[in-house]
């Protein structure tokens, strides 16, 4: 028997998600002594709260039919990924991402984290969008995806800047 998700519920777990990523670019943050790579943090952390808010909107202006479990693809592999994704085996939203950091880090160390967990962000996001139903945001969704790629890249681009410093 599957799991059957809803939009509302993919939304919920979405705003979480992103939560999770701004509180920790903000303890990233606070735990550097480099001012570049912490004003670098704490935009992230801003856009990952425009996500969120972004997430909770369309939650808002779901429909009543949206709250209902939406159909799979036949082989329910997208079912078995949100089950992987709902029993904490791809990551898990309920823990705390700042528990990963001790403040020992080096920002190098702090940036590869970041980068990991932004791409479980794309990969959750592209998932999500194939289960929202057209008309509830997929549009934002891939806006979303597309910025998340660009925090990728940005940290990316940090962590080479990093390297060389070291």
């Amino acid at each position: 028997m599957g799991v059957h998700f809803n939009a509302d519920e993919i939304f919920e777990i979405a705003e979480r998600i992103e939560k999770n990523g701004a509180r920790f670019y903000r303890k990233a943050a606070e735990n550097t002594n480099d001012e570049k790579a912490r004003k670098m943090l704490l935009e992230l952390a801003d856009m990952e709260d425009d996500h969120e808010k972004t997430f909770s909107e369309m939650r808002k202006d779901l429909q009543s039919s949206d709250r209902t479990p939406s159909r799979f693809d036949p082989d329910n592999e997208t079912a078995a990924y949100l089950q992987a994704f709902a029993d904490g085996h791809i990551f898990d939203v309920n823990s705390d991402p700042c528990e990963m950091l001790t403040g020992s880090e080096s920002i190098v160390e702090v940036l590869k984290m970041a980068i990991g967990m932004e791409k479980d962000s794309v990969v959750f996001y592209l998932e999500m969008k194939e289960m929202v139903p057209p008309g509830a945001g997929q549009e934002k969704i891939q806006h979303i995806i597309g910025e998340e790629r660009k925090h990728i890249g940005v940290l990316a681009r940090e962590v080479s800047h990093a390297k060389r410093a070291e």
